[in-house]
């Protein structure tokens, strides 16, 4: 599949070899919850894909990154989920390092060792908590003299298992007394970090997406990022740049693995030409719908209107991709069906954006008053 080859070209530019070891393996292998895909991922390079290259990464720009995502999904859609959550974390802090005096000297050291030490940064922004505020984290942090002590859990939160940093966001109070949203960087090793059983389905097991319990843990002031919200309502520079990255990048992951379903359809020549044919046309809309929006990123859109782009593609992909599913599981026919639970895995697994925050009817309201001119507040 065309859009399907570009993606893999680009991800073999990146990570040579990677996908080749990963189709070594059976695809339940990948996917199960004692995968090694994250450890091959981290051999390959995997971690410094956004990393600057002033810092020893790929610089890879958003549409390469959204393509590499594309790829590797379409072999182990657990891994594209599972990174994910490490690129967005590192897209977010190397763009706050851009900016004076946004991060510290102890951040950008610990930054810098992402890419030469193959580190990975687990994103600790869910909290498992119907109908919450996304920018409200229940996680609180008492002041100490030397920082914060922070107690409360993150679940699910990819990448438990192999995580050196958690990136948690929590709630502090600033001197004024007002609470405010803030964002730690909390090495692994730190006494009082747990992980618990969390995931219990088999689809996307292999993103390790379990609870990480936080109980009293010290985290030194200098680890910590404060928010700068003009509103206590909007987007701070910290959120915009982690939405978006997180938008584009968990979208993408998504269309790689629809695509792999599509990639079946069209190898095997299932149905008719007509029917192939519209339904590379569905799935191509969906990689045209991404890529555009991390076009626009690359041509300087920012704040409301990146939000609002990479959240429209988001919405419109989901869409499609439930279209494109239902009619490639049909084509491929009931015996691909009972003979392998890779067509069921696959499609159980593109269903999954549809979970990841904000829900469609969270930010509708949201939404409709940014198109209708006003300013883009989500909750």
């Amino acid at each position: 599949m065309r859009s399907l080859t570009t993606a893999r070209g680009i991800c073999e530019q990146f990570h040579a070899g990677l996908l080749d070891a990963l189709e070594e393996l059976p695809l339940s292998a990948r996917e199960g919850a004692d995968s090694p895909v994250l450890e091959l991922y981290r051999k390959h390079g995997g971690p410094g894909l956004l990393v600057p290259a002033a810092y020893g990464g790929a610089a890879a720009g958003p549409l390469e990154a959204v393509r590499v995502q594309r790829a590797i999904a379409s072999v182990s859609p657990s891994l594209g989920v599972a990174t994910t959550m490490h690129h967005f974390t590192v897209a977010m802090l190397f763009r706050l390092a851009q900016a004076a005096d946004r991060l510290t000297p102890a951040q950008l050291k610990l930054m810098s060792a992402v890419a030469s030490d193959g580190l990975l940064l687990a994103s600790g922004w869910a909290e498992g908590r119907t109908g919450q505020n996304i920018l409200a984290p229940s996680v609180v942090a008492e002041p100490t003299p030397g920082g914060y002590r922070v107690n409360g859990a993150k679940k699910p939160c990819s990448l438990s298992g192999s995580m050196d940093v958690l990136t948690a966001s929590v709630q502090v109070t600033e001197e004024d007394g007002r609470p405010a949203l803030a964002l730690m960087l909390i090495p692994a090793s730190s006494p009082g970090v747990t992980t618990r059983p969390f995931w219990a389905t088999p689809v996307l097991a292999a993103s390790q997406s379990h609870e990480v319990r936080l109980t009293d843990v010290e985290v030194p002031g200098d680890l910590v990022i404060h928010s700068t919200p003009e509103d206590a309502d909007r987007l701070d520079d910290l959120q915009t740049a982690g939405f978006t990255w997180f938008e584009l990048l968990a979208t993408s992951s998504y269309v790689g693995a629809a695509s792999a379903l599509v990639a079946q359809v069209l190898a095997g020549g299932r149905g008719s030409a007509p029917e192939r044919a519209q339904l590379a046309v569905r799935l191509d809309a969906a990689v045209s719908l991404v890529e555009g929006a991390a076009r626009s990123l690359e041509d300087g859109t920012e704040g409301d209107e990146a939000v609002a782009a990479v959240l429209t593609a988001r919405y419109a992909t989901q869409d499609l991709l439930a279209q494109t599913v239902d009619q490639a599981v049909e084509m491929l026919g009931g015996m691909a069906y009972i003979r392998s639970g890779d067509v069921a895995y696959l499609a159980s697994a593109v269903r999954a954006l549809a979970f990841h925050p904000p829900s469609r009817a969270s930010v509708a309201a949201e939404l409709a008053e940014y198109f209708a001119g006003g300013p883009l507040r989500l909750s």
